[in-house]
């Protein structure tokens, strides 16, 4: 009787495997060591397909962003309301996986969906009408929005125990109960920000390409 074939090893393989134990004990379980354990092969045998964990990592987080949908920079839709959809489906990419979201947070480096998403924003910002700087600082402030709303639970912060805010908080004599609403509070939370930065943007929004190369141009000179 033929034994049992091992599934072949695969970078496809390593990354769900190392995307399954960032899920469930964080950053610092993955290792080779422990990935090899994981898939059951030797250790050296990761190494046909990454040369080093920080490899790993960097194509765990590029399939994380690969999930996000950028076509709403593709199909004319107005800025403000791409970058709405943009968020949301950039958050929920995240939120899926909140563990990896500070190794996320370091920036693109060489992965490539993360390279994409940002071309893609700055690409959108150019051709509605901002001035280069000013696309680049609107990629940078809505990554640190969606990033910092997807690493945890405002909500879920709150013990509860209403004791403990009536004694010494009067003004939080409700938070006991957010937990229990942490769906609600927190996309609440983040529509209400979402909202607010991109009308925030559209009241500084240059009224043509003209006025807005002087004002980058004037910027620069005084910067």
């Amino acid at each position: 009787m033929a034994r049992p074939r091992t599934p072949l090893l695969s970078r496809e393989r390593i990354v769900a495997a190392a995307l399954a134990l960032v899920d469930g004990e964080g950053l610092p379980a993955v290792s080779t060591r422990r990935l090899a354990a994981e898939l059951g092969v030797s250790g050296p045998s990761l190494y046909n397909h990454f040369r080093t964990k920080d490899e790993i990592l960097d194509a765990v987080a590029d399939a994380v962003c690969a999930g996000v949908d950028l076509s709403m920079f593709e199909d004319g839709t107005d800025w403000r309301e791409a970058l709405v959809a943009w968020a949301r489906s950039y958050r929920a990419a995240l939120s899926a996986h909140p563990n990896i979201v500070p190794y996320l947070a370091q920036g693109p480096g060489r992965r490539p969906s993360q390279l994409r998403m940002a071309d893609a924003v700055y690409g959108a910002m150019l051709d509605a009408g901002w001035p280069r700087a000013h696309a680049t600082r609107i990629g940078a402030l809505m990554r640190y929005f969606v990033a910092g709303s997807a690493l945890g639970s405002f909500a879920r912060g709150f013990v509860d125990d209403a004791a403990l805010y009536e004694r010494d908080y009067p003004h939080l004599d409700q938070a006991h109960l957010l937990a229990e609403h942490q769906q609600r509070v927190d996309e609440g939370a983040f529509e209400t920000g979402l909202r607010a930065l991109v009308d925030g943007l559209a009241l500084r929004f240059p009224p043509d390409r003209e006025r807005a190369r002087d004002a980058e141009d004037g910027e620069e000179r005084t910067g």
